[in-house]
């Protein structure tokens, strides 16, 4: 089995004259970690050894490659040391600044995008990266094995695949939405028809039918109504296990002692995201300020936790973005704050222990994302809740495909609508509180990463 993404389960720092290979971080590798690296993993699926092909990310890996010291015990990792202007046009401009803004819904179409020269030239870049992955996938390959691509970095690799390996079995995993057709016509011609033929060339899955469907009419648009496209809809599961480890870590205990002389008896509302557009953090903040006016009780008697890190923050979109949120965390706090209350706690550095502990701790979780693939956050929470959280959950995440029995809606952009879910959600009655809060937890556990890996599994055969 070969496993294609991105970035790689193991980043490697220079010491000296050797390196030195650390886990990797991103929501591809913390799901397929556990159960595929080392022979004797819990999850382990089968005796089928691994190859795991990746991108050398930094500097560092990329000395490793040259040097032949990218080697780990637990897989055979292969990671390509790719042409740095290359990889960075391939993964900056196409990647994160076109494909992730389209496929989230996330650009002011007055204004943008506007596809010139500089587009066209990183789009070659993107070709030429995953026909990197493809070709070393090809190299190495035996005859009828599996392969599973990930993500909308490679979006081009399943179908170069399909034509130099007609053997293989293989499928491709969205983790993000998929947009429809009329985002899809966002896209220059060429572009759109390249990512559809590729992708609808394989089984390829998303974690919800909604964007299974998206995907579904975004092809027939673009090719054509008499293509064919086989999906399959696989959501992903917390590690329970991993999850319990990290919560019971000195560093995690440490954190839930902070967090409480900071909150002392005051009800907590919790978010933990990436600082990202697509989370929609700053109205979180405009619809809690709204809480606090519409509903004076609230005030003095609890506290909007908020642990947020930076993304792509050589994107000059996500730095505004940073801005934007701690400029509306001010504002909370200037009209509302006293001597003995912060309405609004701002974390921003990466801390995850922390990040438990606040979700174990909270009496809301608030998730309001305007468009996202799962959400992970929105099951981690309930399973590790020791208050009986209410979740807060926009539907605009994938995740409310399975939890949104048990949670109260939170419409993304109707403010007056979240401030009164945030309300209904702090002052809703105990009993209904542990109801849902049971429910929340059998539903976010009716899944488990090695379902998910399962299924595309069994697609690909």
């Amino acid at each position: 089995m070969i496993i294609v993404s991105h970035r790689g389960p193991f980043s490697f720092r220079r010491i000296g004259d050797s390196f030195e290979a650390r886990r990797g971080a991103g929501g591809v590798v913390s799901a397929l970690g556990p159960l595929l690296l080392g022979d004797d993993a819990p999850g382990r699926l089968s005796d089928e050894p691994v190859r795991w092909v990746a991108a050398a990310i930094g500097d560092d890996d990329r000395a490793a490659v040259e040097a032949g010291a990218a080697d780990v015990d637990e897989v055979d990792l292969h990671l390509l040391a790719l042409d740095p202007a290359q990889h960075r046009a391939h993964y900056e401009v196409i990647s994160n600044a076109t494909l992730w803004f389209v496929l989230h819904g996330m650009y002011d179409l007055v204004r943008r995008p506007r596809f010139d020269d500089r587009f066209f030239e990183a789009w070659e870049a993107y070709v030429a990266v995953n026909a990197a992955f493809a070709a070393s996938v090809v190299e190495f390959a035996s005859p009828g094995e599996t392969v599973l691509v990930q993500d909308y970095q490679l979006f081009l690799v399943p179908g170069m695949l399909r034509d130099a390996r007609p053997d293989l079995a293989i499928t491709f995993f969205c983790h993000t939405p998929f947009c429809g057709p009329n985002s899809m016509r966002v896209l220059p011609d060429a572009v759109a028809t390249a990512i559809c033929s590729s992708v609808a060339a394989v089984p390829t899955g998303f974690h919800t039918q909604r964007w299974a469907r998206a995907f579904e009419a975004g092809v027939h648009e673009i090719l054509g109504e008499d293509t064919t496209a086989t999906t399959f809809v696989a959501p992903l599961g917390p590690d329970r296990s991993a999850l319990a480890d990290v919560l019971d870590s000195d560093r995690a205990v440490e954190a839930d002692g902070a967090l409480d002389a900071l909150v002392k008896d005051r009800a907590v509302i919790v978010r933990s995201d990436r600082i990202e557009p697509s989370k929609n953090i700053v109205r979180g903040f405009l619809a809690y300020d709204l809480l606090l006016e519409k509903f004076p009780r609230w005030r003095g008697s609890v506290v909007f936790v908020a642990m947020l890190y930076g993304s792509r923050e050589g994107l000059p979109e996500y730095l505004a973005y940073r801005s934007e949120v701690e400029q509306a965390v001010e504002n909370v706090n200037r009209r509302w704050r006293t001597d003995s209350w912060d309405p609004v706690l701002l974390f921003t550095d990466d801390d995850f222990p922390r990040s438990l502990a606040g979700l174990a701790r909270a009496d809301v979780l608030f998730i309001n994302p305007i468009r996202d693939g799962l959400n992970l956050v929105a099951k981690e929470g309930p399973v590790i809740n020791r208050h009986d959280a209410v979740l807060c959950l926009s539907p605009e995440a994938g995740a409310w495909a399975e939890l949104g029995g048990a949670a109260v809606a939170v419409h993304p952009y109707d403010l007056v609508q979240a401030a009164s879910a945030l309300d209904e959600a702090l002052a809703m009655d105990p009993a209904e509180r542990r109801h849902r809060a049971d429910d929340l937890r059998r539903l976010a556990t009716a899944r488990t990463p090695a379902d998910w890996l399962t299924d595309q599994l069994d697609a690909a055969r």
